[in-house]
């Protein structure tokens, strides 16, 4: 199989593995997915390039949309639908945009990613403009569906970028901010782009994301502080936080949280600087949302 995209090429070190035992099998595997991290990291600047137009549109008051089909497309959707549970985040804010709609996230949806009317329609539905960051998720580099929806967000403005595990056609790298190109090599099963290429896309998703939610003031060393108690497991992880960071009981941090409005962000400026909700939250947007900034002299919180 001499197809030029990377993905769809024949392993030759997987060429008898159906007739692999068990561990064998397991092996295997995992020796292509050993591949994967070093791949990733051959896009380092890459990915710090969209962090960094992620954090733009973000303080903009813009939005992240992945667009994908298939595996691609699940996998925006699911780094998307974490941000809100993880960062606090509005689920308008990062976003997930799949060919075929919600039904293709658990059945394949035929020809989907051929009807590239629909990823323009998909574009427009959601009013994407010029503090928009739009990337196309697409393994093989070749989707048509992710390439009409980059060229019709930069045609409304938008920043654009993608994400591809074999090379992108010239025409789409003309269209994009940043193209972040992972090659990791022919899957253990011819074209299973689920497997190789589908890691290596978490990964960058992972990166992306938690990247521009850190610059956006999201953590306090590495504890997710821009969260609010509103049930019984947060409300407990958000008194420990204020009480390991701030060195209060937990009664003292029931009673910061209670005056933050459930914020912890908010409870340990307001302890750091001995200030109330409002200068708080006013420290807190002079700083950019970070902490450390808001609070120059606070030492990095110690976690027993």
């Amino acid at each position: 199989m001499n197809d030029p995209r990377a993905t769809e090429r024949r392993n030759p070190r997987t060429a008898s593995i159906d007739l692999a035992s068990p561990r064998e099998i397991v092996d295997v595997i995992n020796a292509e997915d050993h591949m994967v991290p070093d791949a990733v990291a051959t896009q380092r600047d890459q990915i710090a390039s969209a962090i960094e137009i992620a954090e733009k549109c973000f303080r903009a008051g813009g939005r992240l949309f992945y667009v994908g089909a298939g595996t691609s497309g699940r996998l925006g959707v699911l780094d998307a639908s974490e941000c809100p549970p993880t960062f606090g985040t509005d689920p308008e804010m990062v976003q997930g945009l799949i060919a075929g709609g919600i039904p293709a996230l658990t059945r394949a949806q035929e020809g989907a990613e051929d009807k590239i009317g629909n990823a323009s329609k998909e574009i427009d539905s959601h009013a994407i403009g010029a503090d928009d960051f739009v990337i196309g998720i697409a393994a093989s580099g070749t989707t048509p569906y992710v390439h009409e929806a980059i060229r019709r967000a930069r045609e409304r403005g938008a920043k654009t970028g993608i994400v591809a595990c074999s090379a992108v056609p010239p025409a789409v790298l003309e269209i994009v901010d940043v193209a972040i190109v992972p090659i990791v090599g022919p899957e253990v099963v011819t074209g299973s782009t689920r497997m190789k290429a589908g890691t290596a896309t978490k990964l960058v998703l992972n990166m992306i994301t938690t990247g521009a939610m850190i610059r956006l003031g999201k953590t306090y060393g590495n504890l997710m502080v821009d969260l609010r108690a509103t049930n019984n497991k947060l409300k407990d992880r958000s008194e420990r936080i204020v009480v390991e960071v701030c060195g209060v009981t937990r009664e003292e941090a029931r009673e910061l949280l209670a005056a933050a409005d459930k914020s912890v962000k908010t409870a340990i400026v307001m302890k750091k600087l001995g200030v109330g909700r409002d200068a708080a939250l006013a420290a807190l947007e002079k700083a950019g949302g970070v902490i450390r900034r808001a609070i120059p002299d606070a030492p990095p919180p110690v976690m027993e």
